[in-house]
């Protein structure tokens, strides 16, 4: 057994530490298993409505169902960090349906699209986690929701809390004829077999996975705590990749590499392995440090491959190959042809905001194409599998109409943005109509500019980076900010150059902040134009925005 070294000051690692909480939400995990608050939401919470729901399962437990509140409304950004828990909740819920690989049929789009009519007031946002989620949701209706999915095949079990969330999986999996492997088997024994395991439902924090056998890597590999990257080992044919330690929020992290490669009868048990390894040594003393990125920070790659391998494996994982560069988009927007002869086509919505609307009307072009299957993205998009070559005109002409288009503008197509102050309770600014109005101005203010790949903008409204800012090529943080005179006003902190190896870059890299930039939401648009053109008059050959952004003088980017 490896020897691990007690630190001076306890962190809460089971496995050094003991079991003793350490923390608030350490004490009301120990206390009762999340798990178990759905007896109690259904039993109790839906029949005698929000006021009956204790603290702890309000703000805490429910989540491990994929059950925030949201944000009241008209409480502005500056009260953000300042106002108490029930002073921010609202009476109304978000919920979040998870969908690991984004992989759903037509049929449970239709259950979907129900869903937001009957219960969200016909909201439906598409998330960069591959996941739908649903506002305005009440705890009366929680119960006859979770009917309707778990009929369907879907459940919002583990969206959140300190538990395994979705598995991103890539949405051309098992369809690509460009695919090294395909990951669905491993993605779906992991459902299988552990999701919804008390055993697992009590994390440091939550634990992030992926899984790719695409080579244009698909799945953001390097900001999950766990990530299988297709790769052909030379004696052991076609298996995985493992990386482990990703993450971004306030202390971004690149994941690394173990060099370690997983057969494709291993990869579960390695998933398994870590994540028990993650629930044995993960700091829980503070929060803020409860990640795994912290934890292979402090053990380097060497010694948590060491761990993994003698106490959670029992056998040596073989070494093996990296995964090859990128030199395919990762986003999968436009027609593709599959390996069976059909097509898959990747669909823009904007900044994956949709509708119940929406969502039935993509299942009616779907069907009127002659495909059945849905995937979404980890870029907020939507891909329509298996179109017949005769129905692609179709299906374009028809999502065409809801608004999601398979040829859109380079800013539409590269411009993310999470939730934002409209729901979210951490959030300090409006994200998803100020990203809108930035993609119809520079749509209208650079119509004659072209561009050889989109220069991507994700829109953050708090530190967290939802919408993972760091790596972007234009990346803006949410905050307070002083005006002239002395007010708080609401801007964006800028990130400029950041990229992972899936958007055509020889490295993953964070983006560069520039010392005291800050952007106004009105400001954003002649910001954007500005740096935009600067990169274009100043790029050297096919220099890419990043290399850039990296190397420009501060005056170029402001």
């Amino acid at each position: 057994m490896t020897t691990i070294h007690r630190p001076e000051r306890a962190e809460g690692q089971w496995a050094v530490d003991g079991r003793a909480p350490l923390n608030p939400n350490e004490v009301f995990k120990a206390a009762d298993n999340p798990l178990h608050v759905r007896e109690r939401i259904e039993k109790t919470y839906a029949r005698l409505g929000f006021d009956s729901i204790p603290p702890d399962d309000l703000h805490g437990r429910m989540r491990w169902w994929g059950i925030y509140t949201q944000r009241r409304q008209g409480i502005d950004g500056g009260r953000t960090a300042t106002a108490t828990p029930e002073e921010l909740s609202d009476r109304y819920f978000m919920m979040r349906v998870r969908l690991d690989g984004g992989a759903i049929t037509v049929r449970q789009l239709r259950v979907l699209a129900d869903i937001s009519d009957d219960f969200a007031r016909g909201t439906a946002d598409i998330t960069d986690r591959q996941n739908l989620q649903f506002h305005w949701v009440e705890i009366e209706n929680v119960p006859e929701i979770w009917r309707r999915l778990e009929a369907a095949g879907m459940r919002t079990t583990e969206a959140c809390g300190d538990t395994p969330r979705v598995i991103l999986g890539s949405p051309v999996a098992g369809i690509s004829a460009e695919e090294i492997i395909d990951p669905t088997p491993v993605i779906q024994e992991i459902v299988a077999r552990f999701i919804g395991d008390e055993d697992l439902a009590n994390l440091p924090r939550k634990f992030k996975s992926a899984i790719t056998g695409h080579p244009s890597l698909d799945v953001l590999h390097e900001i999950n705590d766990i990530s299988l990257v297709g790769v052909v080992h030379p004696e052991l044919g076609p298996g995985y990749d493992l990386w482990v330690g990703g993450g971004l929020s306030v202390a971004p992290r690149l994941a690394e590499r173990l060099g370690a490669f997983v057969r494709p009868d291993q990869a579960a048990d390695v998933w398994l392995g870590t994540i028990r390894l993650f629930q044995d040594y993960g700091y829980r003393r503070l929060r803020t440090k409860a990640r795994l990125k912290f934890l292979l920070a402090a053990w380097g790659a060497q010694r948590f491959r060491e761990v993994l391998e003698t106490e959670y494996l029992g056998y040596a994982l073989a070494d093996g190959p990296a995964p090859a560069s990128s030199t395919l988009p990762a986003d999968h927007i436009g027609v593709h042809s599959q390996k069976d002869g059909r097509h898959y086509v990747g669909l823009a919505p904007t900044v994956g905001r949709v509708s119940g609307g929406i969502l039935r009307g993509l299942a009616d072009a779907a069907e009127m194409s002659g495909a059945r299957r849905i995937r979404f993205t980890p870029h907020q998009k939507v891909l329509v599998l298996d179109v017949p070559a005769e129905g692609v005109d179709t299906l374009i002409e028809q999502a065409g109409r809801l608004g999601l288009t398979a040829s859109p503008s380079p800013y539409r197509r590269a411009t993310l943005a999470c939730t934002g102050i409209e729901y979210c309770k951490f959030a300090f600014v409006e994200t998803k109509s100020t990203a809108a109005n930035l993609i119809g101005e520079l749509e209208r203010r650079l119509a004659g500019v072209t561009l050889d790949r989109p220069i991507t903008v994700h829109v953050n409204g708090c530190p967290n980076s939802c919408a993972r800012i760091q790596i972007a090529d234009i990346g803006l943080k949410g905050q307070l900010q002083k005006n002239p005179g002395g007010a708080d006003e609401f801007a964006f902190q800028v990130f400029l150059g950041g990229g992972l190896a899936s958007a055509a870059r020889d490295d993953a890299g964070l983006g560069r902040t520039v010392r005291g930039l800050k952007v106004t939401a009105d400001e954003l648009p002649d910001y954007v134009e500005r740096v935009t053109r600067r990169f274009l008059a100043e790029r050297g050959g096919d220099e890419s925005f990043a290399d850039w952004a990296h190397r420009a003088d501060e005056g170029s980017l402001r």
